[in-house]
């Protein structure tokens, strides 16, 4: 008895031994990781409302977590959100503010930067949209040490593309891209006839390379996967856009075949999310990273998609393309061991446009910034929050559009472009989230005011602006 009592002694202190073993001494500062999603909805993930979609591993980090229910992303389609994310200016102010290819400047300062500046070592793995090759706005121009992927959109609706980037030079993949007639040279837009690598598969296997290499010092990744996106150039060969290795974990289901692929696409995203929790957990700096989760805009009907199905906008209106609550509000999430409290949620209404200065304060970086944000780490942290007096944004397509939140006041103005046809909606979030009512009429003051705003925030750009600007200038 006494020999088996000291064995297990010994065992429990070795066990002891390795678990600490595992453990790091946590840096000075934080690690940070920012995942986001690409057309994912607010109601695709389970925590946020979807009840036929497995993502139990987006769904743990919420119980380990918090749920910001209240985020919004910095526009409806993919370039200008992505440049408010990376910027800390909404679209009135930012250098990008629609989809087409303008790159970023050199003297544009993107988060990367702030926190590169601060010691950290930064990394871009999945889709950037901020810059042509050999642009001043490739991501190793702005900020990243590493970067691993697409450079603009239409080469990332190819789930199996010819080549990705790696820093400044291609990396063969092995897969034959046909291209369409209107489509772009050099293997970009188009389908795949040979299908040998996932892009997927390499964002997940450089991500975890990257946390695994860079484990001893602080660093940033930001992992901008391009799941549940469709191929927006599958029609043209009559193939769908749900591009997925296997979607037999569905195939028992009495779905639309499109809808058993974005459903696999989807599972995809969670898969990932998954593996980089546990490379965190495995190498023992769990605790002392801080992992967002969100996606870049609401969910889209591209492809053969259909985001009614799976009710992916939830218990909003809209979807991609418009600026009513389903196509900017996105499904986020913050987990931060001992930091963040867990399970909890917060309706503090915060964006893109407050990334920077959040990630600024946590790192508390030293570069001076000059943004539309406020840092919501006090959100975080369960402390004392400053508020914005509203968000804003501005989207030039389907006749321009703007929208300002004001607290519970939502003000919308559409066809702006036509000013003859112009209108404007308000709706009380508070009372009518689904943006059913228009209380414009019944607000005139509130209208007046939202009027103002538009006018102030919006400023003119040589590259984007509405269409009866063009005539004044």
């Amino acid at each position: 008895m006494k020999s088996n009592y000291l064995w297990l002694l010994l065992l429990g202190t070795s066990l002891m031994t390795f678990s600490c073993s595992t453990k790091k001494e946590n840096p000075q500062k934080p690690n940070i990781i920012y995942i986001m999603a690409d057309d994912l909805g607010y109601g695709d993930v389970g925590v946020f409302g979807q009840e036929k979609i497995p993502t139990p591993n987006i769904d743990n980090l919420a119980k380990e977590g918090m749920l910001l229910t209240d985020h919004y992303a910095g526009n409806t389609v993919c370039a200008p959100s992505r440049c408010t994310l990376m910027t800390g200016k909404h679209n009135g102010h930012a250098r990008v503010r629609g989809n087409a290819r303008v790159p970023l400047e050199e003297e544009d300062l993107t988060v990367a930067e702030v926190l590169k500046n601060a010691g950290y070592s930064t990394a871009l793995v999945g889709k950037w949209g901020l810059g042509e090759e050999g642009s001043s706005g490739t991501p190793n121009k702005q900020g990243f040490d590493y970067f691993y992927g697409y450079l603009n959109q239409v080469h990332a609706h190819n789930h199996y593309p010819a080549f990705l980037y790696e820093n400044e030079t291609r990396d063969s993949l092995g897969n034959v891209v046909e291209t369409i007639e209107t489509g772009y040279a050099g293997g970009i837009g188009g389908r795949s006839t040979n299908k040998a690598v996932y892009s997927n598969d390499k964002f997940k296997e450089k991500a975890l390379s990257f946390i695994e290499q860079n484990q001893n010092k602080p660093f940033f990744l930001y992992l901008p996967v391009i799941v549940p996106h469709a191929n927006n150039e599958s029609h043209h060969f009559d193939e769908s856009g749900m591009e997925v290795p296997s979607y037999e974990q569905f195939n028992d289901k009495d779905w639309p075949e499109n809808q058993k692929r974005h459903a696999a696409m989807i599972t995809e995203l969670d898969v990932t999310v998954g593996l980089v929790m546990s490379k965190l957990k495995e190498l023992g700096i769990d605790e002392n990273t801080l992992v967002i989760f969100t996606s870049d805009n609401g969910p889209h009907a591209e492809g053969g998609a259909d985001p009614d199905f799976f009710n992916s906008n939830g218990e909003f209106r809209g979807i991609k393309r418009d600026l009513y609550e389903g196509g900017i509000r996105v499904p986020t999430i913050a987990r931060w061991p001992g930091k963040i409290k867990e399970n909890s949620r917060s309706n503090h209404i915060s964006g893109f446009v407050d990334v920077l200065e959040t990630f600024k304060e946590i790192a508390e970086a030293a570069t001076p910034t000059e943004t539309d944000g406020i840092s919501f780490l006090p959100t975080l942290l369960g402390k004392e929050q400053n508020k914005h007096d509203y968000l804003y944004w501005e989207f030039y397509e389907q006749g321009g559009k703007q929208a300002v939140r004001m607290d519970n006041y939502k003000c919308i103005k559409l066809e702006v472009n036509n000013p003859d046809k112009t209108y404007i909606e308000l709706y009380d979030l508070s009372n009518d989230v689904g943006e059913e009512t228009n209380i414009a009429s019944e607000h005139p003051e509130i209208v007046k005011k939202a009027m103002a705003i538009m006018e102030k925030e919006h400023t003119y750009s040589a590259d984007f602006n509405f269409a009866f600007e063009k005539t004044l200038k």
